[in-house]
């Protein structure tokens, strides 16, 4: 339809032309002899404007376009049915002017009212969250227009109102185009489901072997050794979302409030200043101790030291009490890493425990030739990353579940070969810290 719209007085001019039978806001019903000397005109080379000009309308009002259109339209129509194409009344495409309005008979209204019925009760028995108030207070549906498509396709099937579907999508103040294009598109809805539900099987049995503690990056880590060509991240994260696959992390600790940073009582200073990025193995240590509480309501205690460029696992000891045997220990198990191989600057980061400022602690430390530094008083973030690496060991390991503290050490050893060997990391170019410190030397 024109998007020229005629006032009145253009209405009234173009009525007074012989050639025109009707005329509307927008639309203007020409006589069947016109339209078969105007084709004719037409295919002897005159061009629309001109038949249209001599037969004495106005283009400034009707519009250059309008006379093409019209133009093509009669001659397609000439083209398929003749001359008598233009005088004679035929319904759907190729008519020579516009439909009658339906005469409906009494069966067809109340077939369609019963129709309308059914779909607004279709409607109406979705879930309260689907609706809402109007604006007069009254209760109105929220639906996308592929949930509609959804309903009036449902109505159909179950009632088998057959020719109704322009009334039902007229109903639900939908497209009948949109809702065709929907039916054609289902069965590719189909198979994307059916794919969806194949790669949610393989995400699920990764997620289960994790416990739940894994998250998109890990999923994709962990399909870079499964699948021949990777799956995008983004696509994981619509399936996690799709399919609930949240990952389970620890709860923040409300009662844990950071101290304001401050320089008074410190043992010794804070040499390292939180300068985690380091690009060379062996040069900076972490070390701190954590707690496990298995079964029985019994506590074990764990030291650890991690090198900050490879997060690598170094040393560690597990042990049943906080003796300070606890951490001499682990400083053994460090001077045997380094079996010799130590680094002109290398430096071992602690907090302000009551271990790490005791004095054969430091003199042990100063033997191994390593400088020691320590975080602020009251700051954990100065050692950020040995709290992190503490975090994922309670997340990822059931040591609730130990039996005895022979069990836990198993667990604990466990775990600390597939963190350095097996577990890849998103930050470490998605290589093992293992991997990593090998990538860092040859590099």
């Amino acid at each position: 339809m024109s998007n020229i719209i005629f006032n009145e007085h253009q209405r009234s001019l173009i009525e007074m032309n012989p050639n025109v039978t009707s005329v509307s806001d927008r639309a203007i019903q020409y006589t069947p002899e016109f339209k078969l000397k105007a084709v004719q005109e037409n295919l002897q080379g005159k061009g629309p404007s001109q038949i249209f000009r001599e037969a004495g309308f106005d283009l400034e009002i009707i519009g250059t376009k309008k006379a093409q259109s019209a133009i093509s339209r009669w001659k397609k129509i000439y083209q398929n049915h003749g001359e008598q194409g233009f005088f004679e009344e035929r319904r759907g495409k190729g008519s020579t002017g516009r439909p009658r309005k339906e005469n409906l008979s009494a069966d067809k209204k109340l077939e369609k009212a019963e129709a309308r019925i059914k779909l607004l009760e279709a409607e109406l028995a979705l879930p309260k969250k689907a609706r809402r108030n109007g604006k007069d207070g009254e209760e109105e549906t929220l639906l996308t227009p592929k949930e509609k498509y959804q309903i009036i396709n449902e109505t159909i099937r179950e009632h088998q109102l057959k020719n109704l579907t322009r009334y039902l999508c007229q109903v639900a103040n939908v497209s009948p185009s949109g809702y065709y294009k929907w039916i054609q598109n289902m069965e590719k809805h189909t198979l994307r489901e059916e794919a969806d539900y194949q790669d949610y099987l393989l995400l699920k049995s990764i997620y289960d072997k994790a416990k739940g503690k894994i998250g998109y990056r890990g999923f994709y880590m962990a399909l870079v050794d499964v699948l021949d060509k990777p799956m995008n991240h983004k696509k994981i994260l619509r399936l996690m979302r799709k399919f609930n696959l949240y990952a389970k992390v620890r709860r923040a600790n409300p009662y844990r409030q950071l101290e304001k940073a401050t320089e008074a009582h410190r043992s010794i200073p804070n040499h390292l200043k939180r300068e985690f990025k380091q690009d060379e193995p062996g040069k900076v240590f972490l070390t701190d101790i954590t707690y496990l509480q298995y079964k029985g309501s019994q506590t074990a205690y764990l030291s650890c030291v991690k090198d900050v460029a490879t997060r690598e696992i170094v040393a560690y000891e597990l042990s049943s009490t906080l003796k300070m045997s606890i951490v001499y220990k682990t400083l053994e198990k460090l001077n045997t890493h380094l079996d010799g191989n130590l680094h002109p600057e290398a430096m071992i980061h602690s907090d302000q425990g009551i271990h790490y400022t005791h004095p054969e602690y430091q003199r042990l430390v100063k033997e191994m030739g390593l400088r020691q530094s320590m975080s602020r008083r009251g700051n954990c973030l100065d050692n950020a990353p040995m709290e992190s690496f503490f975090g994922h060991l309670k997340d990822e390991i059931d040591y609730k579940e130990a039996e005895s503290l022979a069990e836990l050490h198993t667990l604990v050893m466990d775990y600390m070969n597939h963190y350095n060997c097996t577990r890849k990391q998103w930050t470490l170019k998605k290589m093992t810290p293992a991997a990593y410190r090998s990538h860092l030397i040859a590099a």
